[in-house]
């Protein structure tokens, strides 16, 4: 069996609408999920145009193979994966996260609601290309039911898990841009519920993301950074598609990165649990060493993807962890990147501690951090990263991490190049004690990338 997956990228299917991602593609791949389960799937879908066509083929799948399935409507991917782990025996989300509005995809999720291994990865490729999926008789064909209250649960149940008397006292003026996806059903509710004075932004769910790029990088945030400052809001909040990531703009209209969020609420969970294990990938920042070596902590990272994160936290019972993109996964909630939690968490912060965002992301660790993306044909990423790892390990005596793409640790920081995915891109992030090396160190990454790419 080869060891190169066929359909299946870093968490799931993500192609083209209709194009690809037709319903016959869709309810083939949910039948050969669906004989692997063979018990009650949750399916679930964010705002995207194609998601009613693409959900009701995934549900005809499903049954087709002897699938009970409960549909949960439009919600955040985070909803399912936390219906799953207390209901059902696995989950299917509809969802391109943050990719532009033609894309579209199929999260499958085990019945923890972590996305799934890649053992069965393989077994339904092998299943969709090679064999066929089961098909049960007309007596055994699944039922479909429906779960609307899940919502309102997922939201009050994070709310449990703060101190949400004190956000409420502190009376946080909030400015929420939801990019017009998954996050509008969830976000202005939870706000509203700790009693936050909230204005929205783009929060209509609509497939065809008028408002911004559904992405919540610095330059698709200006208006909610323009409405934080002139409304003079103690913090400006922005979720993906699915809303699982958060981004966070501090009260002086300043984007805040993502593994700085990371870095503040792990503080404080290393504080209020005396210690634990923090899970991350090899590509975040080294303030999260820096204060869990403060704070009693251990970090343990994996390869890129924030399903490896979860699972490691799952398998070790780890107390946090997360990626450098906004995305921070509390295991005790959800075992996947969610943006409820993060940002109930981020409130308390604040209400508890009583210092400004700006003055909160002052005080933890500073390093200087440069990403760039360089287009690179997905049949070309082996021969790319092999030839860097080549020419890094015969011409210096830099210390190499091959766990994800290759890592090259110099005294005064450090470069990672890693293939997307999901995408024909190559990343490359270079974290350093001055922005002018971060800035050198991608630009050399980028240049060993050129130089072996075709």
């Amino acid at each position: 069996m080869s060891d190169k997956k066929r359909l299946f990228g870093t968490f799931g299917v993500r192609r083209t609408a209709n194009d690809v991602l037709t319903p016959e593609f869709a309810s083939r791949l949910a039948a050969c999920y669906g004989t692997q389960i063979k018990g009650t799937v949750a399916v679930g879908g964010d705002p995207r145009t194609s998601t009613p066509m693409l959900k009701e083929a995934v549900k005809a799948g499903l049954l087709s193979s002897g699938c009970d399935v409960v549909d949960l409507g439009i919600l955040p991917t985070p909803g399912v994966q936390y219906a799953v782990r207390k209901y059902y025996d696995g989950g299917v989300m509809i969802t391109a996260s943050h990719n532009p509005p033609q894309y579209n995809g199929l999260k499958f999720l085990d019945e923890f609601g972590i996305g799934i291994p890649d053992e069965m990865d393989f077994a339904i490729e092998k299943l969709y290309f090679d064999e066929e999926p089961d098909r049960v008789p007309f007596n055994e064909i699944g039922q479909i039911y429906h779960n609307d209250k899940i919502i309102d649960e997922y939201v009050d149940e994070a709310i449990s898990k703060v101190d949400a008397e004190a956000i409420r006292d502190a009376k946080l003026k909030v400015v929420v841009d939801c990019g017009c996806g998954a996050g509008s059903y969830t976000a202005p509710y939870l706000l509203r519920k700790l009693g936050c004075e909230v204005t929205t932004l783009n929060s209509q769910a609509d497939g065809f993301f008028p408002g911004r790029d559904p992405e919540p990088i610095e330059e698709n945030l200006q208006e909610l950074i323009k409405v934080v400052k002139e409304l003079g809001a103690d913090i400006g909040l922005a979720h993906d598609g699915d809303a699982d990531r958060t981004i966070c703009i501090d009260e002086k209209g300043n984007f805040v990165l993502g593994d700085k969020t990371f870095t503040l609420v792990e503080k404080q969970m290393l504080k209020e649990n005396d210690g634990g294990i923090i899970v991350t990938t090899v590509a975040t920042s080294q303030a999260i060493y820096d204060i869990a070596e403060e704070y009693n902590g251990e970090v343990i990272a994996t390869a890129v993807g924030d399903l490896l994160v979860a699972r490691k936290l799952k398998d070790e019972d780890g107390l946090f962890g997360g990626e450098e993109n906004g995305g921070l996964i509390f295991p005790d909630f959800v075992y996947g990147r969610d943006a409820v939690m993060t940002v109930a968490k981020i409130l308390e912060i604040l209400a508890k501690e009583k210092k400004p965002l700006s003055q909160l992301v002052s005080e933890l660790p500073v390093y200087y951090a440069k990403k760039m993306k360089i287009e690179c044909s997905d049949d070309q990423k082996e021969f790319v990263m092999s030839s860097i790892a080549e020419e890094i390990q015969n011409t210096t005596d830099f210390e190499l991490d091959l766990t994800d793409g290759v890592k090259i640790l110099k005294d005064d920081g450090w470069v990672i190049i890693r293939p997307s995915g999901t995408e024909p891109i190559f990343r490359c992030f270079a974290e350093c004690d001055s922005q002018e090396k971060a800035d050198e160190m991608t630009a050399w990454g980028i240049g060993l990338i050129k130089k072996y790419k075709k």
